[in-house]
Formats: C-alpha cells, structure tokens, sequence
C-alpha cells in the first residue's frame, strides 16, 4: 500500500540536479505528486521540497539509500513521512489570543500537529487547555528562579517529545542557552512595530504616533531577540478615526492568523533556512 512522503533538501546549484533526484525517486518506485525549487543567485544554493507516494519502499531503505546519493551535490536532505503529525508544545504568557487561534485550528484538523502540551508562567489559561483536553504545566519565572525554570521547561518539551515549539505571545526573554536548544525548532510571533515600539502596551504607543499600518512577524527563535530567520508577516490598515482597542483587536487578530500559517508551514516541511532568511514553498 502505497504512503506519502516528503523529501526536503539544499544544496550548491549546479545543472542536472532536479533529474538526479527525479531518477532517484524513480528508483524507490516513487511517483512525485507535488514539487517545489527555488535557485537563490545571492548564495548559489538551490532548494528543492517534494511530496511523493510509494509502496516498493520502505522509509529505512529509502534514507540508507539517501545517504549514499547526497554526498556527490554535497546536499543536505530529510526525509519525512507526510501522515506524521508533529509533536508539539505551545508556550502562553497572560495574552491568550494565539493560543486560542491555534487550539481551534489544531482541534479542527486544519494544522497538522500532535498538540502534547501547553507551558505558561501564569496559571491563566489553564481552564482552557484542560476544555481541549491538553496538559497544562505552569511554571514560575522570576529572575531569580529563570535558570531553573528553563530547565523544567526543556525537561517537558523533552519528554512531550516535541519537535515544535511555538511561543504564543510567551512574554519571557528566552536565554541563549535555551535558544541554543530549541535552535531550528522554535517559532515566535511578536508585532512589527519593533523597534520603533518596544515595551509595553505597542498598540498604545502606535496609536498615539497615529500610525496607519499595523502588522506582525513569526520568525525563527535565535539569540538575537525577535531577530532570527522571518517565516511569515502581514498588514493591517488602521486610521486616525479608529480607537486604540480597535488597534489592539486588528494587531492581535493579524499576529494569530500569522503565526497559525508559519506554525502551518512548518509543520509541513515548507520552510527551509538559507542563512539568516527562509524559504517557504507555499
């Protein structure tokens, strides 16, 4: 019986590659149903994702054989199976809009995750996570206690088995040794006033400067605070005649819908890094 898979891979660009890989899928007994490529002339590196069915071939095999075909384009490639849902734990603050967003999407099928848990430094929304029957793991931090509380937090993500991690308007400064070791695996969302906004209350300080754009950015957790690779953003118009709990409501309905399709992307292997920026087959 035939599965589906999902074959992602990078590598310097050179003619005859799409081929190869055609010709090696081929060999699998695979049949492409979906392909995607993108040649950065900035880099020299190509991109390539592609979905394919097979039944001849098994997973073990087809990575054993994946492991003798790569180092000739000096590529780098993975290979997932497209029926794995991955597992994921979502990070929540005392602001409950993308959390709630997501929570629906996951519980309508429309994101293809296996939601193992949520952690909150707050215990408001624990009602909530226990509504969709998802465990709840309140952990303090203070600056005291921040190293510790990290380590509780790797220490859940570890055993959920999480391969995804989503920081759901999770209001903490997350140290560089936790970046470190959610590195690649970890996407934040935060409004895209910054710098121009930093702190408390953006909305506030958007509307007072009578701005007439508003929008968000889900990117890459790194070190580099709200700096790291960009996966998706949006836009929103606003006006003068418009009050600041309008601004708020249009902000925080924008960050929600684009941090549902980064985590969307994701999840379905349509993001690739090239260095510092991302590629998104869409």
């Amino acid at each position: 019986m035939s599965q589906t898979y999902v074959l992602t891979l990078s590598c310097p660009d050179k003619a005859g590659i799409v081929h190869a890989v055609s010709g090696h899928l081929l060999g699998w007994g695979g049949n492409i149903e979906e392909a995607a490529q993108y040649n950065d002339t900035h880099t020299g590196l190509f991109f390539m994702r592609v979905q394919f069915s097979c039944g001849s071939t098994g997973m073990d095999a087809m990575r054993e054989s994946l492991a003798t075909f790569t180092p000739a384009w000096n590529m780098q490639a993975a290979l997932f199976e497209k029926a794995h849902r991955m597992p994921t734990i979502l990070m929540v603050s005392k602001q409950g809009h993308c959390l709630n967003d997501l929570l629906f999407r996951w519980k309508s099928g429309l994101l293809d995750i296996d939601l193992r848990g949520i952690i909150s430094n707050h215990r408001d929304f624990y009602q909530l996570a226990a509504s969709y029957n998802v465990p709840f793991h309140y952990v303090p931090v203070t600056k005291e206690t921040k190293a510790v509380a990290e380590a509780k937090q790797l220490a859940i993500i570890e055993e959920a088995g999480a391969e995804l991690v989503v920081l759901a308007r999770y209001m903490q400064v997350l140290s560089d040794a936790m970046c470190r070791a959610l590195n690649g695996k970890a996407i934040n969302i935060h409004h895209s006033f910054l710098p121009s906004f930093k702190g408390a209350r953006p909305y506030y300080q958007a509307h007072d400067r009578g701005v007439k754009l508003i929008g968000a950015t889900a990117h890459y957790v790194t070190a580099n605070l709200d700096e790291g690779p960009i996966i998706e953003q949006d836009v929103a118009r606003v006006d003068h005649g418009m009050s600041v709990e309008a601004f708020t409501a249009i902000g925080q309905d924008t960050e929600s819908q684009v941090l549902a399709r980064a985590v969307k992307w994701h999840s379905e292997h349509r993001v690739l890094l090239d260095g510092h920026r991302t590629v998104v087959f869409r």
